[in-house]
């Protein structure tokens, strides 16, 4: 009898109509975290200004969203291998939307911090959207359909400059939290018509409803699905017995029809995934992915926090003065807006580098080339050379990000993808708790080479740490 495996139905149907739609909810829900996380530029100067609390108190108010992101990764990347997709998708959803309308009504100071805390904790299954894309797009196209859905975090932040400028001059900080819970609450209402990942469910052996989907995705792409059964790729799970090298679990091997003992059950608990994700064959990508993703989330927010912090460390520092309070607040607005579009070409050359260079080159390429714009900030330049470097470093920034986004579900195999992102996104996170410490305090202690430095030595050791990644996955199956 004919068979045939999930990679092999969604070659066969190729990118649709289906995975547009796709593409649009889980796109939605990447625009939503990313305009939280720029809500952190603009709130923090207005937060210290009208509740008078110091520079210390201002920076830790974005380590506490970050501090509650890395708890979200993990636990949301637990509950959607568990339960499901699309379980994760809708809790994280709700519990962000809920957070950060109530963020908005907070009294005072200790308040705010606690719920954005919480929407921190929301925020943090994003990755979720990510690895439920991908699981739906077909192999040979993966890479560029990856930098396509990450233009939605791109547009995330320029809504977002865009609405601080206008809401924050006519009305408050207050109404500027509440419109940006508005993305996340708008994707409540079409929840009901999201799939379940097929690869979910063939993973918990429930094959009928995996090919329902595969059927409503052909109806949808008005494309044949391949004739036969469809069956799992038990080889492709995790032993931790196997004494197999880790690129084996990335070559292709024989299919074998689903069985209740070929993929992490639902009764499996977070230490058996933890325990794969460290075992002999998925150590090595398991570490140097947790550095990665620390080394990029440290460098991405720290550059976006310096585009507000940078200009008024010059103009203090060079008066002799802690910090002086800017007043150009249109000049940060306008340098915030115009460095966020600097992630467009940053996608476009990860896009074109992906598939021509491969994950780990197009990752290392972009991380030196950053290093190289961050480099002549760590002595004081005039603001265009200020917004211009930063431009560079953010656009590199982007593209390694969104190409690290790609790699790490393509590492994993399904039972445990969701997890295995989830905490490597956790560890990122620390990256975004301490950078507020790096972006904010050193540069308004007057410490910019110092502060810059720091960036570098991280950025570095990134670049050679995804040279030392075991495997390329560029083009392989998703298994």
């Amino acid at each position: 009898m004919e068979t045939y495996t999930t990679d092999n139905a969604l070659a066969a149907m190729g990118f649709g109509k289906f995975q547009a739609l796709v593409l649009v909810y889980a796109g939605m829900g990447w625009v939503a975290e990313s305009m939280e996380l720029m809500l952190l530029s603009f709130v923090g100067p207005l937060i210290r200004e009208e509740w008078k609390i110091s520079a210390q108190d201002e920076s830790l108010l974005s380590s506490v969203v970050f501090l509650g992101m890395l708890i979200g990764a993990c636990g949301w990347g637990f509950v959607s291998d568990k339960y499901g997709r699309r379980t994760g998708l809708l809790f994280s959803t709700l519990f962000t939307t809920g957070m950060g309308f109530m963020s908005a009504l907070s009294p005072n100071y200790l308040c705010l911090m606690a719920l954005r805390f919480l929407v921190g904790v929301g925020v943090g299954g994003g990755h979720v959207f990510s690895s439920w894309f991908l699981e739906f797009v077909p192999a040979q196209n993966r890479g560029t359909w990856m930098i396509v859905f990450s233009f939605f975090w791109t547009l995330g932040t320029v809504l977002e400059a865009s609405l601080a400028w206008v809401v924050i001059a006519a009305l408050s900080w207050r109404w500027l939290l509440a419109f940006t819970a508005v993305p996340c609450f708008l994707l409540l209402p079409f929840f009901g018509i999201t799939p379940e990942s097929p690869r979910y469910l063939c993973a918990q052996n429930r094959m009928s409803e995996a090919t329902l989907v595969l059927e409503r995705i052909s109806k949808t792409n008005q494309a044949a699905l391949p004739p036969g059964i469809l069956t799992y790729n038990r080889g492709i799970e995790v032993d931790q017995s196997a004494p197999t090298y880790e690129i084996d679990h990335l070559l292709p091997v024989r299919e074998k029809e689903c069985t209740d003992d070929n993929a992490m059950s639902s009764k499996s608990g977070s230490g058996a995934a933890l325990r794969s994700l460290l075992s002999r064959n998925l150590r090595r990508s398991t570490l140097l992915l947790w550095f990665v993703f620390y080394a990029n989330s440290f460098a991405y927010y720290g550059l976006v926090l310096m585009t507000s912090q940078l200009s008024d460390a010059n103009r203090s520092c060079a008066s002799g003065l802690r910090y002086v309070k800017s007043e150009q607040d249109a000049s940060l607005y306008k340098d915030t807006f115009i460095t966020s579009f600097a992630e467009i070409p940053g996608l476009i050359v990860s896009a074109v580098l992906v598939e021509w260079l491969g994950r780990k080159a197009t990752m290392w390429c972009l991380l030196f080339t950053c290093c190289g714009f961050l480099g002549p900030l760590a002595f004081h330049q005039s603001e265009i050379w200020t917004t211009g470097l930063l431009f560079g470093a953010r656009a590199c920034a982007m593209g390694s990000f969104t190409v690290l986004c790609l790699y790490a579900p393509e590492v994993y195999p399904t039972s445990v993808r969701s997890t295995g992102v989830g905490i490597a996104t956790a560890i990122g996170r620390i990256g975004g708790i301490v950078c507020p410490l790096i972006a904010v305090g050193m540069l308004r202690s007057c410490h910019q080479m110092e502060a810059i430095i720091v960036f570098e030595v991280v950025l570095c050791l990134a670049a050679i740490a995804c040279m030392l990644f075991p495997v390329e996955t560029k083009g392989r199956d998703m298994n």
